[in-house]
């Protein structure tokens, strides 16, 4: 039996926390910013978690944890 690899590109955009939750970084903060209030880049800052219709695939790019 191989080994079970991870998916590289998924490992650097989620974390499994300890519950089994994953963290995942918001969309929308990366350029075109002068637009954006400051009110929602400021919401956009920090982590939230991962919906749980996509938590099972997720888990399933990162079988190591």
């Amino acid at each position: 039996m191989p080994k079970v690899k991870t998916k590289k590109s998924a490992s650097k955009r989620f974390k499994i926390r300890a519950g089994g939750s994953v963290k995942r970084s918001r969309a929308y903060m990366r350029h075109i910013l002068t637009k954006k209030s400051t009110k929602r880049k400021r919401h956009l800052r920090g982590t939230t978690g991962v919906h749980s219709t996509n938590k099972r695939a997720i888990h399933a790019m990162l079988p190591n944890g």
